[in-house]
């Protein structure tokens, strides 16, 4: 067929990336998509070489809803290498660079948010805004909206806000986006899209964040709600597999919606939960791509601390 190898090609090239910058769950999918094998054949060439392995614990690893924490599953992994044709160690070092070793686990992967948060990015664009730690509005409703391209790449997120504001005197919201990997922040563009207007905007370009200031046209007094929405225009990175929302503290309802374009169709969909930056993910649950409008979606009644996220995987 004319575009097999153009497909190969890509596959190929996703796999050799995934390799280098991991994360772990990214390199074990790409490695598994690039050779064509159902897991099922995966698991049954494990068997072949003495390690027995659910599918159902294939899919968990592949989605990183788990990880190989035991001896039997680390010699699994070391026979993947072998399976999927990959280079000596190359994915017990990607276990190890995320926090466990090959001889057992040592602590739980953190998400490559987590990893920016961590190195203090954030908190220097936050000061640069003069942007406390705690911005004295509490979260009512939070509604996102992404959009896959046909480059299967994030190109653009939309999020509208309810909140309360906890103190007399606010008057902004410093909204940060985080570009997956190879994102250019200083070719994004946000945009004001209902009562606010955009103030200074800062980023870092290694790590693809971009802090923006969003001015209100009126000074909040303690408990007065106020509704506002706002948009990044991104595109700017290659191949998008998931979206993964931080919150600090309990707060409201929170709704994201995942789009994609009709020429870039994801094979597969599934919400998951994180506790924490150091936890494992939980609440893993397929997710139903609707036909006419090409879209899943998750809704949490009431967010509480940690990470809710949408993953997806291509062909």
């Amino acid at each position: 067929m004319p575009h097999a190898p153009q497909h190969a090609d890509v596959a190929t090239a996703e796999l050799d990336s995934a390799l280098r910058g991991g994360p772990f769950h990214v390199a074990l999918r790409a490695a598994i998509a690039a050779r064509g094998l159902p897991l099922q054949r995966v698991q049954h060439h494990l068997s072949r070489h003495g390690v027995k392995v659910g599918v159902t614990s294939l899919s968990y690893w592949q989605q990183g809803a788990r990880r190989p924490q035991r001896p039997e599953s680390l010699r699994a992994v070391r026979a993947l290498e072998e399976i999927l044709e990959l280079p000596e160690e190359s994915l017990i070092r990607l276990l190890a660079e995320s926090g466990e070793s090959p001889s057992g686990p040592r602590s739980a992967a953190r998400s490559y948010r987590s990893l920016v948060e961590a190195s203090g990015v954030l908190d220097q664009l936050l000061a640069e805004l003069d942007c406390p730690p705690d911005g004295g509005l509490h979260s009512l409703g939070h509604h996102e909206r992404l959009r896959i391209g046909a480059r299967r790449e994030l190109a653009e997120r939309e999020s509208h806000h309810i909140v309360r504001a906890h103190r007399d005197g606010i008057d902004r919201f410093v909204a940060v986006h985080h570009g997956d990997r190879g994102a250019a922040p200083e070719r994004m563009r946000v945009h004001a899209l209902e009562n606010c207007r955009i103030g200074r905007v800062r980023w870092h370009r290694d790590t693809g964040v971009l802090a923006a200031e969003l001015l209100f046209d009126t000074r909040l007094r303690a408990g007065d709600t106020f509704l506002f929405r706002y948009g990044v225009e991104d595109g700017t990175a290659g191949l998008s597999r998931e979206y993964v929302r931080g919150f600090d503290c309990p707060g409201g309802q929170y709704a994201l919606q995942v789009r994609f374009d009709a020429a870039a169709l994801p094979v597969r969909c599934h919400r998951f939960a994180q506790h924490s930056a150091a936890a494992p993910r939980s609440g893993c649950q397929d997710l139903a791509l609707s036909g006419r409008h090409r879209s899943v979606h998750l809704v949490e009644p009431r967010v509480r601390a940690g990470f809710l996220g949408i993953g997806w995987d291509w062909e």
